[in-house]
């Protein structure tokens, strides 16, 4: 299995622009695919530098309904006219940071070749996504500045638009886009759902403060990492996670934890 970070907030190969987004590219022996397209074209450049023929790509997901994974998308469908587009159906509802709007163009809904779930589906023997996280635990404060239009008015955002795509195979993957439901709440849904816990995890944990606090979440950053530690798997992370978060967590995670980048190329 490969994987390629074609988009992500670092730099870690100079041929690639970078910007605050996410886009990770998945092949297997049966698929390739695209979790997520960043916030604009930039996604689709760093695939031409990086030697990745997104005309091949058969199947893409959008993790959640936020423009800083999905502003590739119309310029990915321009290239590549069959790839399915997975994406929950309230992935396209009004979303905002504050008073400010962050939701996907609602021309994705018109593309063709897209298709709107409404919970839990399953492509094939390999590939899957999964929704309906409904824990709790340790949950990102950060999401308390979301929030999404319902009812001609603002109220906390749910989350109920974001979906994880699980890889079943020798490994077994796990790719999240910002883990906004709180990654032990998402490993707990995995566990639920699939048995066990995942081999390798790529996923923002969205553990980023824009204010210095220096002790904001100290305690809980730390204790997710006692629970991800004991998971055994290997957390490949970035974009919303924080590098402060980052910091806490490494020593608790050690080689289990490895920070990722744009341009990052991965072979498991």
């Amino acid at each position: 299995m490969r994987i390629v970070i074609l988009m992500e907030d670092t730099c870690g190969n100079p041929l690639c622009e970078y910007e605050h987004g996410l886009s990770v590219y998945v092949e297997t022996e049966r698929h390739k695919i695209l979790v997520d397209t960043g916030a604009s074209g930039k996604t689709l450049a760093n695939a031409d530098k990086l030697g990745i023929d997104l005309s091949g790509v058969d199947t893409v997901v959008l993790s959640h309904g936020h423009y800083d994974h999905s502003g590739g998308i119309l310029g990915f469908r321009k290239r590549n006219r069959h790839a399915a587009i997975y994406m929950q159906r309230t992935a396209l509802g009004d979303y905002y940071h504050g008073e400010r709007y962050i939701g996907v163009d609602k021309r994705i809904a018109e593309l063709p070749g897209v298709r709107l779930l409404d919970g839990d589906f399953r492509l094939d023997g390999e590939l899957s996504v999964f929704t309906g996280i409904t824990g709790r635990r340790f949950w990102p404060k950060g999401n308390l500045s979301l929030s999404m239009q319902e009812g001609g008015r603002l109220v906390p955002d749910g989350f109920r638009h974001e979906q994880c795509l699980v890889v079943q195979g020798d490994k077994n993957l796990l790719v999240s886009g910002c883990a906004h439901n709180g990654i032990l709440n998402i490993l707990d849904t995995y566990k639920e759902k699939y048995g066990g816990c995942p081999d390798v995890v790529v996923s923002g944990f969205h553990m980023v403060k824009k204010t210095d606090d220096a002790d904001w979440e100290t305690d809980t950053i730390c204790r997710t990492a006692e629970e991800l530690r004991k998971t055994g798997a290997v957390f490949y992370t970035g974009h919303c996670t924080g590098q402060k978060a980052m910091e806490l967590m490494q020593p608790v995670l050690g080689g289990q934890m490895v920070q990722l980048h744009c341009g990052t190329d991965l072979l498991l």
